[in-house]
């Protein structure tokens, strides 16, 4: 995969279920691409595919239709608001469940196709800290922890953290504190975090994105299927969006000619290779 134009790979995880992980992938493409870039949102949740129905979006083709090689990852890909584009996955489909390392390199390459015409690539991971998303999250460029004030989500951002550093040599992570009371519960969070991370994890940096407010309007528009920050943009969690995507915007741009996305590939079939 050849490409003049660098990609920015970021993933969105937590490890813990619950915690808005899909609503801060949704809603912070939405922001990046208020800010000009080209945005393609990837629901890499291969079991349990939500962003298509929290953005009421039905499609009737997914990435196990481009696995089966019934068509090209163009042709599932599907317009979203704010002018993002959405490739949704699979819901409740076993297939998607057990991809081997080299099923995930395959469904990864495909986006080779469409290199020249995004500038960010998206990653809602799925849940946990199984194959599926370190598979995704270690070949990502950049790595967006969400995580709330509460000791399981605490817990579970720690143990993907280890698991990402100890056998996958990632050092640096992205904090996102999720449905905080206050600004300054967000920054306890992450003092919390960093001070476990410092104590049995030396060399893992951390670096604080920020908090996205608990807040009703957020809950009005899940219900309505919107994303916050098109639906209320005045509210406080859109606002925090927005801010969000300014940080996230300013990551540093890839320095490989290639570009991202190629490595993004690269990683994941060096992946399959060795097992």
């Amino acid at each position: 995969m050849s490409s003049n134009n660098p990609v920015q790979v970021i993933a969105v995880t937590g490890g813990k279920g619950g915690v808005g992980k899909t609503n801060v992938s949704v809603n912070l493409s939405l922001a990046l691409a208020d800010l000009g870039r080209r945005v393609v949102l990837l629901d890499a949740d291969l079991g349990l595919a939500n962003v298509d129905v929290l953005l009421g979006i039905s499609s009737k083709k997914n990435l196990s239709d481009v696995l089966d090689g019934h068509c090209s990852l163009m042709d599932i890909m599907v317009p979203g608001p704010g002018g993002i584009r959405i490739v949704p996955a699979s819901s409740g489909t076993q297939q998607m469940v057990s991809l081997g390392p080299l099923q995930h390199a395959g469904l990864i390459h495909a986006f080779s196709e469409i290199s020249q015409q995004l500038d960010i690539l998206v990653i809602d991971t799925a849940a946990g800290i199984g194959e599926t998303v370190v598979s995704f999250v270690k070949a990502a460029q950049e790595v967006v922890i969400v995580v709330t004030d509460e000791p399981t989500s605490i817990t579970d951002a720690y143990a993907l953290m280890k698991l990402l550093h100890t056998e996958n040599g990632i050092y640096r992570f992205q904090i996102l504190a999720s449905m905080t009371r206050s600004q300054q519960e967000g920054r306890n969070l992450f003092a919390k975090l960093t001070k476990v991370t410092e104590r049995f994890l030396e060399d893992v940096a951390l670096e604080y994105l920020g908090a996205i407010p608990h807040d009703e309007y957020l809950r009005k528009a899940v219900q309505r299927q919107r994303a916050v920050y098109e639906a209320y943009p005045r509210s406080k969690a859109a606002q925090a969006f927005k801010l969000l995507a300014q940080k996230v915007d300013a990551f540093p741009i890839p320095s490989s000619p290639r570009g991202h996305l190629e490595f993004f590939v690269e990683s994941l079939v060096e992946a399959g290779v060795g097992r």
